[in-house]
């Protein structure tokens, strides 16, 4: 029950899909053991722990629902330690508005593999490079690149989904008395 009143408040699901690390920083000996925890208003998801591997291919999906896009989705890197506290390894944080606000557009007219938006790295983002809003085969992805902070190095891949909510129709009209 508490899930599904989770779902009538969400404008849509977001699909993280995390894809690697590149050239992250070692916390043990010579490598690190690496995860990564995304944030999301009251919402948190870790992903699976990469062992010994400094540039980890996770290719996992963690989806949250989303019921203000303004919230920016936060993300924490961690190396797994077995007898202490866990290492960070680094954070950053990413807005999902103008994957969003694409959503909204009507892209019908818009060829698969059309480029809806860009968005360039500056001061206030995370990106390390051009992140691409793009239609695939009828959804809606951004690829993301993002530069961890905290941290003497590292960056997170990641591409991300929209997924649209469809809104239930008025159960009113169909109560009407014979």
């Amino acid at each position: 029950m508490e899930e599904s009143k989770k779902v009538d408040r969400s404008l849509g699901l977001l699909r993280v899909r995390l894809l690697r690390g590149v050239n992250l920083a070692v916390r043990d000996f010579f490598t690190s053991d690496p995860y990564v925890v995304l944030r999301m208003g009251k919402q948190k998801l870790k992903s699976r722990v990469i062992k010994r591997n400094v540039n980890p291919e996770w290719n996992e999906e963690l989806t949250l629902y989303v019921e203000d896009p303004s919230l920016p989705v936060k993300l924490k890197v961690y190396d797994k330690d077995t007898f202490s506290f866990d290492d960070p390894m680094g954070n950053a944080e990413f807005d999902i508005r103008p994957l969003f606000d694409v959503s909204l557009m009507d892209l019908r007219d818009f060829p698969d593999g059309s480029i809806v938006k860009k968005l360039i790295p500056n001061r206030k983002n995370c990106l390390a490079e051009e992140s691409l809003i793009h239609l695939e085969n009828g959804k809606i992805l951004q690829d993301m690149f993002l530069r961890l902070r905290n941290v003497e190095r590292g960056e997170i891949e990641l591409q991300l989904q929209w997924i649209s909510i469809p809104t239930p129709r008025c159960a009113s009209l169909d109560s009407s008395p014979n």
